[in-house]
């Protein structure tokens, strides 16, 4: 699909991998909808592009703030492209050393941002995009969801994080057969251990040690080559329902 003139809208898209498929897909030719929670850091990439993208402050679980967002981005151009990057994780056991359970509101808050609201951009994008004209190859949109190893490869305390990521990868092909009609296709990216700003947080021997388990290459992911493989996703016709793992090979020990 030719990116150029169209629209895409990236959710979590002012910091980390959606920052930089953010980017990416703007310097792919695209006006980029940066839809985040954090208003000011949206507004700040939106400025470091220029025209080619704007922010759209929004939690991605509420129905009404993506309708306003995907109703924004629309109105500007025909939506060829949606990403869903938002996400949250936390680390809590399903029973603790001292047996107390996993906190419940916590397991749904994870589910709620990381599951509900990726479903919640791939119904509203895709609605939008079933409105375009198809291009020669019967295209009118992709949409790319954000996965993780830990659908795979789940460790001790990721049990809500794995839960909500299992579930975005197990809805991939069901969401491409249904809009495979509609010339829509659905694909997941699956990251690894990259260099983002949930990751700055840990100690740099942790990071060193988390560096060296990857087999080839030996180091975090750069937050670039997420968002190259999103553009390549958008522009490669034939990739359509299918996670693919990012990661440099590796898989996860239990801890």
């Amino acid at each position: 699909m030719d990116l150029r003139d169209r629209v895409a809208v990236v959710t979590g898209g002012a910091s980390g991998l959606g920052r930089a498929t953010v980017i990416a897909l703007a310097e792919a030719g695209m006006k980029v909808a940066i839809v985040d929670r954090d208003g000011e850091r949206a507004s700040a990439l939106a400025e470091e592009l220029g025209g080619h993208a704007w922010p759209a402050t929004a939690d991605v679980s509420d129905e009404a703030q993506m309708i306003s967002a995907i109703e924004g981005a629309a109105s500007r151009g025909p939506i060829g492209v949606a990403v869903a990057c938002a996400g949250v994780g936390w680390a809590a056991r399903t029973v603790d050393k001292e047996g107390k359970p996993h906190d419940l509101a916590l397991f749904r808050k994870v589910i709620d941002v990381n599951l509900v609201g990726t479903f919640n951009l791939l119904r509203l994008a895709a609605a939008a995009m079933q409105k375009n004209a198809p291009d020669a190859g019967g295209q009118r949109g992709v949409i790319v969801c954000t996965a993780s190893v830990a659908a795979f490869d789940g460790q001790i305390g990721q049990i809500s994080y794995a839960a909500s990521k299992g579930a975005v990868a197990a809805m991939t092909l069901p969401a491409a057969r249904d809009l495979a009609k509609s010339g829509v296709r659905v694909m997941t990216i699956a990251p690894g251990t990259f260099d983002t700003p949930m990751l700055a947080m840990l100690p740099d021997e942790a990071k060193r040690s988390l560096a060296a388990s990857i087999p080839n290459p030996s180091r975090l992911g750069d937050p670039k080559e997420f968002g190259a493989l999103a553009v390549h996703i958008a522009q490669n016709d034939y990739l359509n329902g299918e996670v693919i793992r990012l990661d440099g090979a590796l898989r996860m020990a239990p801890k």
